[in-house]
């Protein structure tokens, strides 16, 4: 029986001999990819701080608009008991602020009337009561007209009649008239004139006798 000596430095069984050029090719990768990886996420960053202000920019604040400190003229007829009372109750729900302009200080009546902006929107309550002609040849005075065009917003039905510089709003189915003048110079007056609407169902009782049936949805 011949017995085979085992070199000194030969692995033993099970053991795996270093490979030199694996562990340098592993170590340039590791090398290589760390900058890569580096560099990728910077430009992801530059990219992001690059498009978000843009698509979520902040938003901006419109304030109210400058207007004079002189009162608006107007007219303040003497009004019967209970229209004091309902033009009261009107004016005194009558916001600060309609969209960017703030109330003014008006001449004479301000239990009845109100300004806002310039040039001034106007409310008045306790106007004449608009009446309907009677026929289609009827050309009295401060009639409407039969075939007028009626504006039903917000559960308030709405005369117009448009001159050349305003716009004159006036309630049909009110137990108080209630009169909004929009001059010329604002787009969409109809618009300007439903800012009013909420706080003349709130505060001025309807009425059925005498409304035309435009008024009626």
């Amino acid at each position: 029986m011949v017995d085979v000596d085992t070199p000194k430095n030969a692995p033993e069984e099970g053991d795996v001999k270093p490979d030199d050029t694996t562990r340098i090719a592993a170590i340039w990768a590791t090398a290589v990819a760390v900058p890569v990886v580096i560099i990728v996420g910077l430009v992801a960053f530059l990219q992001i701080d690059k498009v978000t202000p843009e698509a979520d920019p902040a938003p901006t604040a419109t304030g109210p608009v400058a207007v004079p400190s002189t009162a608006v003229e107007v007219a303040a007829p003497r009004l019967t008991e209970r229209a004091a009372q309902v033009c009261l109750a009107v004016t005194s729900q009558l916001p600060n602020q309609i969209r960017n302009l703030p109330a003014r200080k008006v001449s004479a009546g301000p239990e009845q009337n109100a300004a806002y902006g310039e040039p001034p929107i106007t409310v008045s309550c306790g106007v004449p009561q608009p009446r309907m002609c009677t026929s289609v040849d009827d050309t009295s005075a401060g009639c409407v007209p039969l075939a007028a065009d009626l504006l039903l917003m917000n559960r308030v039905c709405w005369h117009y009649a448009d001159g050349a510089d305003r716009t004159v709003f006036t309630t049909m189915d009110r137990e108080v008239p209630v009169q909004v003048v929009v001059p010329a110079a604002y787009d969409k007056r109809a618009q300007w004139a439903n800012e009013f609407s909420d706080v003349v169902v709130e505060t001025d009782k309807s009425i059925t006798e005498g409304v035309p049936s435009g008024c009626f949805p």
